[in-house]
């Protein structure tokens, strides 16, 4: 694949990626925050519909046209600690390292704050790797379910599919994405007030 493909692909992706984004509303600090809190779960259909997508994809490209996979190697340290600060910052913030732009392009004015502590901390991670990369290392290497149980990886990743397409339509019925975006889903915010001293006004009116 030449590297002009490449970039066209990439922002096809980041396109159709930003498109369901801002659709979805997934990218709203009170949105983020409701997942965390558990008080709502579009956060969890959205992104269970993009590892579904992805295990498709990839066990497409794996099992029919032999693409080879490069997992990362498996640092419990850096995975466990990592994990928690991302989470704990997502929390704090209502914005994660993919939604903060998101946040920016719709004119939340606090998001900037938000995109500059997460550059700011990228960088200081930069300067300070040599001295964490002891503490931060050290692990099995690649795990993956498809080496360990000697399954083929596009069996498994299409068994996981199935699995959690099966959960989000068990969640869905369980609470509705109608019930978490509340009733302006559908831009529709419901008959106007009737107007002082004019009885019966009509509707739309």
């Amino acid at each position: 694949m030449s590297v002009f493909t490449a970039v066209v692909l990439g922002l096809s992706m980041g396109i159709v990626f930003g498109f369901a984004l801002e659709k979805s509303r997934v990218f709203e600090p009170g949105m983020i925050l409701g997942q965390m809190q558990l008080r709502n779960f579009i956060m969890l259909k959205v992104f269970l519909a993009a590892v579904v997508t992805g295990l498709l994809v990839l066990a497409a490209l794996h099992g029919g046209l032999g693409i080879k996979l490069h997992p990362k190697p498996t640092f419990y340290s850096a995975d466990v600690i990592g994990g928690l600060l991302l989470g704990a910052g997502i929390a704090l913030a209502g914005a994660c390292p993919g939604t903060v732009l998101a946040q920016v392009g719709a004119g939340y004015k606090d998001a900037w704050f938000t995109l500059a502590g997460g550059l700011a901390g990228a960088l200081a991670f930069m300067y300070t790797q040599p001295q964490l990369k002891p503490m931060l290392s050290g692990g099995p290497g690649a795990i993956t379910l498809d080496r360990l149980t000697g399954i083929p990886f596009w069996a498994l990743a299409t068994a996981f599919a199935v699995l959690w397409i099966g959960m989000l339509v068990a969640i869905e019925s369980w609470r509705s994405w109608r019930e978490d975006l509340g009733p302006d889903h559908d831009g529709d915010f419901g008959e106007p007030p009737a107007r002082p001293g004019v009885p019966g006004a009509l509707k739309g009116a």
